[in-house]
């Protein structure tokens, strides 16, 4: 059985996540996995359901232990999983649990050509949002889910894009989805633009008739 955090967000394989504990559930969790090398299961807590799939985590370091017995980890994710039955207790435990499947799933295998893009779209992205994160530069080493936080999923979208099980497949639903967000921030960024020009002499070419 696999110990489960279920939480508002989407961890990826490979994600490094940092987390401050301050439940006696989650408390419990987090020894357990310090003291017998345990690891956990962080699935999506979506719409107020706990989704089926989530990420297997490895406690990495507690960074800070508080008087109250509250902590500071990181955690690193692993493989993806699918919740067969999911216990709201594991047995004996005060934290949940599920029997599950791991999900098959590649980091690789994704098309060179199709990276060189992504880098180019996110590099647009980044610039227009002035979002002060180095821009992936090497389209041989880059994973998808290495940037999926940072490409403007909704929390839906990126649950999508966690199911997905090979890396071509995600290549191009995150294409699609930059090859849709793009336009409106450009427009976005233009009407800004706009609005800050308004009220400024303007110098404009007329158009000849």
């Amino acid at each position: 059985m696999l110990p489960l955090f279920p939480l508002q967000l989407v961890a990826f394989p490979g994600e490094s996540l940092n987390l401050h504990i301050f439940e006696p559930r989650y408390r419990q969790l987090a020894k357990a996995c310090e003291e017998e090398g345990l690891t956990f299961g962080i699935p999506a807590y979506i719409n107020g359901k706990v989704m089926e799939v989530g990420t297997e985590m490895r406690l990495v370091a507690v960074e800070k232990r508080y008087p109250n017995g509250e902590l500071d980890i990181r955690t690193e994710g692993i493989r993806p999983f699918r919740i067969e039955q999911f216990f709201r207790q594991a047995p004996g435990k005060l934290y949940a649990g599920a029997q599950i499947d791991w999900l098959e799933y590649t980091s690789i295998e994704g098309d060179i050509t199709i990276s060189m893009q992504l880098i180019e779209l996110i590099g647009e992205l980044f610039a227009l949002l002035s979002i002060d994160k180095p821009v992936p530069e090497d389209p041989a080493t880059l994973q998808t889910f290495d940037v999926a936080h940072h490409v403007g999923f909704s929390i839906e979208q990126e649950y999508q894009f966690l199911c997905i099980p090979n890396e071509l497949a995600r290549q191009e639903y995150m294409r699609a989805h930059l090859g849709k967000m793009l336009p409106v921030v450009r427009e976005m960024n233009n009407l800004q633009e706009r609005a800050r020009m308004n009220g400024h002499f303007k110098n404009l070419q007329p158009p000849k008739f």
